[in-house]
Formats: structure tokens, sequence, C-alpha cells
């Protein structure tokens, strides 16, 4: 299966966006998503930063892993930038 190409800048935005859908983390919010190391297909991005807001920590690990889950399965960081 084939992941559609997505620079830093919009897949930080389609992160922060579906972060905030999750139950309790309205406030949370996506600092960036970064490269991981060596990986150049598939889930080659990570979401390191996350400032919280009012929301529970729990909340927002929860969700993170979720919302990379998700996206990971539709989306690649493109190193072109």
């Amino acid at each position: 299966m084939t992941t559609i190409a997505k620079n830093k800048s919009e897949l930080t935005e389609l992160a922060d966006e579906t972060l905030r859908e999750q139950p309790g983390c309205e406030t949370a919010r996506v600092a960036s998503v970064d490269p991981l190391p060596d990986v150049r297909h598939g889930r080659n991005w990570q979401i390191p930063r996350v400032i919280l807001g009012d929301s529970l920590i729990s909340d927002v690990d929860r969700a993170v892993l979720a919302v990379h889950r998700q996206l990971g399965r539709k989306y690649h960081l493109s190193l072109d930038e």
C-alpha cells in the first residue's frame, strides 16, 4: 500500500487537527513532527513534542499513539524539503 507524501508543516497541521479531535485533547497541540533517522519509507516520522494545554497527559499519550497509527497508514514525511 502506498502512502501520500506530505511536507513537515502539512503533516504537523494534520496531526494537530487529528489530535484535537480526540476525546480529552481539545486543548492539546502538536508542536511538530520530526523524521525518524534511517527510515526512508512508511511511517518515517514521529510526534516528539506535544503541548498539553488543559488536557491530561494520559489522554494525550493515548491520543498521540492513535493519531500516529491512523495518519501513518495514509501519509509519509517527504524528505525533499
